[in-house]
């Protein structure tokens, strides 16, 4: 794996060195943090409105996850649209497949690389209800299992990025791809909350059960509650690797 990590340093590399990556967090932090303004406002001129949450810490931490969840939408897209695609338009994705590294320390290494300069955005919006620490008591497993969610959704976000941009050589057509494809889930995730229970064959299925399991989002639901269960990072794990080795295979194809 010396390859991959060679890779993920130069990925990493790139991405902190790009301006459009430094406007993007910046975008990122700059909304998380209005929204974490606006969050306070609220509590403060409607306390009230506590006694429907189980306190400061699902009010700000997870509604501040939940939101920072719906931006990623749009930065994965543009932070990932240039992993493959660029390399293939500058004809040196080629030249990556030549190397001694195969398509799997490639995707991994892009992937390892997209995900530390993710990882410090989240650590940048989990900071945002931290600072409530020194004035009021904050549940800390709430705040800890939702920033584990943020970062499980990154991860499932930054693979289906990755796939799109290995499927084209335009960046701007990746993005396209991968935005689809994650508005997609996010309309998947929608239809759970829809209360609908045809009759097949004799079997009543819930819909918006099966919504809920499908799509990312109705996961990271459960891990915003402050409930982390096996089942729901198990799925993650099992989003990110099957849509990192429809990547992989899309290379060897190439390579081929």
């Amino acid at each position: 794996m010396t390859g991959a990590l060679a890779i993920a340093r130069h990925e990493s590399t790139r991405l902190f060195a790009s301006p459009l990556a430094w406007a993007l967090l910046g975008f990122t932090q700059l909304l998380a943090g209005l929204l974490f303004l606006m969050s306070l406002t609220d509590i403060s001129l409607n306390p009230q409105h506590l006694t429907d949450y189980d306190g400061v810490s699902e009010v700000v931490g997870a509604g501040l996850f939940r939101f920072v969840t719906l931006v990623l939408l749009l930065v994965v897209p543009l932070l990932t649209m240039r992993a493959f695609a660029e390399e293939r338009k500058n004809g040196t994705l080629e030249l990556l497949l030549a190397a001694p590294a195969s398509a799997t320390e490639l995707v991994l290494g892009k992937f390892v690389g997209v995900m530390v300069y993710l990882s410090l955005s989240c650590l940048l919006v989990g900071a945002l209800p931290a600072t409530l620490m020194a004035f009021t008591p904050l549940d800390w497993g709430v705040i800890a299992a939702g920033l584990l969610g943020l970062w499980l959704v990154m991860a499932a976000f930054a693979a289906v990025g990755l796939f799109a941009s290995a499927l084209t050589r335009e960046p701007t057509l990746a993005a396209v791809i991968s935005l689809a494809a994650l508005m997609l889930l996010w309309l998947i995730y929608a239809v759970a909350s829809i209360d609908w229970h045809p009759s097949v064959f004799g079997h009543t299925l819930d819909i918006g059960r099966i919504a809920g399991g499908i799509s990312p989002i109705g996961h990271d639901d459960t891990l915003l509650r402050g409930l982390v269960t096996s089942g729901d990072v198990l799925y993650f794990v099992i989003f990110v690797l099957a849509f990192l080795a429809l990547a992989i295979v899309r290379l060897d194809a190439e390579r081929r």
